[in-house]
């Protein structure tokens, strides 16, 4: 039997086109190393000791031993995904007969003095290639060149990897605890490939133990198109909370523009303590200061571009429906990820048009109190529209018709974890930082994605630089955002 791509699966690998790049990923930042030389002559035991505990060096070699070590635990990252002739059925995944990891992790450096601004530019670089769809869809670079010693490791990967709880390649190279031993050697010797033919066999066998799905689309009705017309009209049926969700039109609004497949990446960060504060002060969640940051953040861009504040009063974002569970104390668990593509979701509506940030703080707190609750505005997990697929022009049908219907359902994405992510190593080596690069599909400019890590609130934004001109003033609207709550009473 082959290992097809799931129904869910198969929407994010046909979601990609022309101004699209399904993929996301992570940037693990390192702290720099470079600190002042001790005397040659001077506590000569204690230079001994410290070397004793400082872990192993993390280059490029050591960097390629821990993924190949650890991909065991990812099968689907050695494999390619195969089509199907005639759209015969969903793709297959399958072993790459030609895996090479040296490939797939990279060597890069940046520009003296290696700024955070360097990074971002590099990163905003390696999203806007596509993933080559010959080869197992997943990247990762280590970037070195930071100020101070320091380095970085990007992570890139398609989303039908992760897509019903599979890890992404940041999550699969850190650890909780510094010293972790390596998993046993396991020899991975990659099958055969299946055939053109084999494929298409197994796709009409497939399909004859199940003639609902492609004999009668055949034979009865209006063939293939009428076929697929039915079984749009009852998946619609059955996931009616997602369509009234996904038709309530969102407001218009540059964010929903066509675009390109540039893509630009901005970071900022601010203290997770005083966010507590003012969510303490205010009566009200950290993840509603997160969202009360992101509103004010894009009423300031929207400002540069209309000074007037003619964009409209709200900005309808999407956003999982756990930011509504989270306390202002931080919880005890751990979260199990820190990129969660399927899970619950709700729609609400950012009052970017109120100049007052108390008061647009409020009105965040409120309106997604209130939508999390609503039917219309929740829906039960991002799964395609035609959650029985098979045939494959059906699945293309069906990707075209779920981008149209999610364009008009909202103007930006929100990916906010809801747990703090505790302390991470890779190879023993502490991360100072930890950024999601959220992906952006074709109808959006914008995605925010955001995380809690080291005492920080970590906001990672991937936009469109074919519609939004200077997206690098987003960070600095993120902390004039913060600081305006932070000081108003």
């Amino acid at each position: 039997m082959a290992n097809r791509l799931s129904p869910r699966e198969a929407i994010s690998y046909f979601l990609d086109g022309a101004g699209a790049t399904n993929h996301l990923g992570a940037v693990i930042i390192f702290p720099g190393t470079n600190v002042k030389k001790r005397s040659a002559t001077k506590d000569l035991a204690t230079n001994r000791a410290r070397k004793k505990s400082e872990p192993p060096v993390l280059d490029y070699p050591a960097l390629v031993r821990l993924v190949e070590n650890r991909l065991q635990l990812v099968p689907r990252y050695r494999k390619v995904v195969l089509e199907v002739t005639l759209g015969l059925a969903r793709p297959v995944w399958a072993d790459d007969p030609d895996f090479d990891i040296n490939f797939h992790i990279r060597r890069s450096g940046l520009p003296s003095p290696g700024t955070i601004a360097d990074l971002e530019d590099l990163v905003s670089r390696v999203m806007s290639r596509p993933l080559d769809r010959s080869r197992p869809l997943w990247e990762m670079y280590l970037i070195e060149g930071l100020e101070d010693g320091g380095f970085a490791i990007l992570t890139k990967s398609h989303r039908c990897l992760i897509d019903g709880g599979g890890a992404e390649m940041s999550e699969l190279i850190c650890d909780d605890e510094p010293d972790v031993a390596p998993l046993p050697v396991d020899v991975w010797m990659p099958g055969p490939p299946p055939g053109t033919a084999s494929l298409a066999v197994s796709a009409l066998a497939e399909a004859l133990a199940r003639p609902g799905e492609l004999i009668d689309s055949v034979i009865g009705g209006n063939g293939l198109l009428g076929e697929a017309r039915s079984v749009v009209v009852g998946t619609v049926r059955r996931a009616g909370r997602l369509v009234q969700q996904l038709t309530d039109s969102a407001p218009s609004s540059l964010l929903n523009a066509p675009g390109s497949s540039t893509r630009t990446f901005v970071s900022a960060s601010v203290p997770r303590r005083d966010v507590a504060k003012i969510a303490e002060r205010n009566e009200c969640t950290v993840n509603d200061v997160e969202l009360a940051i992101i509103t004010g953040a894009m009423r300031h861009w929207l400002l540069s571009i209309d000074a007037e504040g003619q964009f409209g009063d709200t900005v309808r974002a999407v956003l999982p429906l756990g930011a509504r569970q989270s306390g202002v104390l931080a919880q005890e668990e751990s979260p199990e990820t820190w990129i969660v593509t399927d899970e619950p979701r709700f729609v609400t509506d950012l009052p970017v048009g109120e100049s007052n940030p108390l008061v647009r703080l409020a009105q965040v707190a409120g309106l997604a109190n209130r939508y999390a609750q609503s039917s219309r505005r929740v829906s039960p997990s991002t799964q395609p529209l035609l959650s029985e697929l098979g045939v494959v022009p059906f699945a293309e049908l069906s990707s075209r018709a779920f981008r149209s219907l999610d364009r008009r359902g909202y103007n930006v994405p929100v990916a906010m974890n809801t747990v703090p992510i505790p302390p991470q190593y890779v190879l023993g080596h502490k991360v100072s930082d930890l950024f999601v690069v959220p992906g952006l599909v074709a109808g959006r400019a914008l995605s925010v994605g955001v995380c809690e890590y080291a005492g920080s609130i970590e906001f990672g934004f991937t936009a469109d630089r074919g519609v939004i001109d200077d997206p690098a003033l987003i960070g600095d609207y993120v902390r004039e955002s913060f600081e305006e709550l932070a000081d108003a009473h």
